[in-house]
């Protein structure tokens, strides 16, 4: 295989260095190892395609070179290269051999020597050299007898570039156009979105089938090529789509719609260690109100607009802008024994605050769980005294200093919503809750079912308290939605009248001891039913036991 590229090589160089030799002439002593030089160059030279992207893979301080001979049968031909680096910046020139003038007449021997060294110094210049990583554009003017040498080096890492030649500047451009004005401008900044417009392409007006922008949004930098940015993308450990799925028909890529840049492939945000990157492609509207952003945080924009034929694009001026910070919440007063019920928006995912100056040096919190799952958070003059997830019903006895600040956040842990009762009072305050068994538990036993009727048992506590036993017929497919959805802080006021079994007094000094059981009767054979224990305090607000769901038997 190596010995076929050399041999399907061999003539091209050897095309070049005939050339060279005979328009060239021999060198005098004082340059000829310049002339070796630049032979050698154009030996380990590649040659440089016309009207084509190519990409190039540099290696750290390895410079590589292309070179390319234009069209001959015309005396000035015009020309262009563009060179988009992708990661890095890069040095990069383009030199230019020209073959001599004809003969000078006679003369001199010492003015012919000086003339052949004059003529063999200025048969190579360099005609443009650029370090950076900015995409550039030389235009210029060639001769047919004139060969040129592009060299890039990269000085930091390894690298690669794309490099595009075309002497067609006429019939269009690979690359979309950019405006005169190629800026972005921020119209518009709130705690969550950014609103951008820039003005339109010239390529819009002429291809807007196959012309579209899309706006890249990162909180890291600005990207000067989607090259660029593809490439920084793919080092934060991110599997991409190819060319960042921009080569999808328009067809498929509808107005609008949010690309992923993640590890699945297509997702809307993707998180990196960086920060987000989004990449949103609108078709050919040039006003975009970016949503979901983070209050207090520095975006920045990048607009590229992309031929999706080609999949050549060009990148306006970026911007970047800092969302509006988010105003504080509002913080709700706690007073001494007064009840608050707190109902979180899951969707929002955001705090719900509570204050209290505490009176007494030792403090109560109470928490009863109504529905959903809860995080709670507590300072105390801002330091944290307790975090953790509500379940059921939590307590908290805190002791500082008199007229402490006690800061509580409630928030929601899943995407439904979720409700809680909050309540601060001294230590020796009344209790808001009755004096609670271990277990909340309501226990059926199997032995004692019959088609009629179900036996159940639940624990009680040493004090006197009062408790009701509520039934309820359901469905087999009503058994989840029942368990989930019941707000556990209801008491019997949401339940019907006919659900009601039995209300009864007990205690036991002996805790071992203080276990009830009952019988509920007239049921119907084969039926699913909900039973409900509430326990009554002496402040009257109940707590309800974990729901127990029970069949009769079918056949006695």
């Amino acid at each position: 295989l190596k010995m076929s590229w050399f041999w399907l090589y061999l003539p091209l160089h050897l095309l070049t260095a005939t050339y060279l030799c005979h328009s060239i002439k021999a060198p005098t002593t004082s340059s000829q190892q310049s002339f070796k030089t630049n032979l050698f160059n154009f030996y380990h030279s590649l040659i440089l395609a016309d009207g084509k992207e190519t990409t190039i893979h540099l290696l750290k301080d390895i410079p590589k070179r292309y070179y390319f001979v234009l069209e001959e049968g015309r005396i000035l031909a015009p020309f262009s290269i563009t060179v988009t680096p992708c990661d890095v910046p890069i040095e990069w020139s383009i030199l230019v051999y020209k073959s001599p003038p004809a003969k000078a007449t006679p003369g001199d021997h010492d003015t012919q020597e000086a003339s052949k060294s004059q003529k063999a110094s200025s048969m190579v210049s360099t005609i443009f050299n650029y370090k950076g990583n900015s995409v550039e554009t030389y235009m210029g003017m060639s001769s047919h007898s004139a060969l040129y040498l592009l060299e890039f080096l990269s000085t930091e890492r390894d690298t690669h570039i794309t490099v595009y030649l075309t002497t067609d500047t006429t019939s269009g451009h690979l690359y979309p156009e950019l405006p005169a004005d190629p800026r972005i401008d921020v119209i518009g900044i709130g705690h969550t979105t950014v609103t951008l417009t820039w003005k339109h392409s010239p390529s819009v007006l002429q291809h807007r089938e196959s012309i579209q922008y899309c706006l890249l949004v990162n909180e890291k930098h600005n990207y000067k090529s989607l090259c660029a940015a593809e490439t920084a993308i793919r080092s934060s450990g991110m599997k991409l789509p190819p060319t960042l799925a921009l080569s999808l028909s328009p067809y498929l890529l509808e107005p609008q719609q949010v690309m992923i840049l993640s590890n699945s492939e297509l997702s809307i945000i993707n998180k990196v260690s960086s920060g987000e990157v989004r990449q949103v492609c609108m078709g050919t509207k040039n006003t975009y109100t970016v949503p979901n952003l983070s209050p207090s945080t520095q975006y920045y924009f990048d607009v590229f607009i992309v031929n999706l034929l080609t999949n050549a694009s060009a990148a306006y001026t970026g911007t970047f802008a800092r969302t509006l910070e988010e105003p504080e919440p509002k913080v709700t007063e706690l007073k001494d024994g007064k009840v608050v019920h707190v109902v979180l928006d899951g969707k929002k995912q955001k705090f719900y605050s509570l204050q209290y100056q505490a009176r007494h040096k030792k403090i109560h919190f109470t928490f009863q769980l109504c529905r959903g799952q809860i995080r709670v958070h507590i300072t105390r003059n801002g330091k944290t005294v307790a975090s953790e997830n509500l379940s059921g019903l939590r307590y908290f006895s805190l002791k500082g200093k008199l007229l402490d600040t006690y800061l509580v956040q409630l928030r929601s842990t899943e995407e439904s919503n979720s409700s809680v009762k909050v309540q601060a009072s001294p230590h020796f305050h009344k209790p808001l809750f009755p004096l609670l068994p271990e277990s909340l538990k309501i226990k059926s036993f199997s032995k004692l079912r019959t088609c009629r009727s179900v036996t159940i048992a639940w624990l009680g506590t040493q004090e006197e308290s009062k408790y009701c036993v509520y039934r309820k017929r359901i469905e087999e497919d009503q058994i989840w939605r029942e368990l989930q959805s019941a707000d556990r802080c209801s008491g019997p006021e949401s339940r019907h009248k006919s659900e009601k079994v039995l209300c009864k007094y007990f205690y036991d000094l002996n805790l071992q001891r203080a276990v009830t059981t009952e019988t509920i009767k007239g049921l119907e054979a084969g039926t699913l039913y909900l039973f409900d224990v509430y326990l009554f305090g002496p402040s009257g607000i109940p707590v309800r036991y974990h729901s127990k769901v029970v069949k009769t038997r079918k056949k006695c």
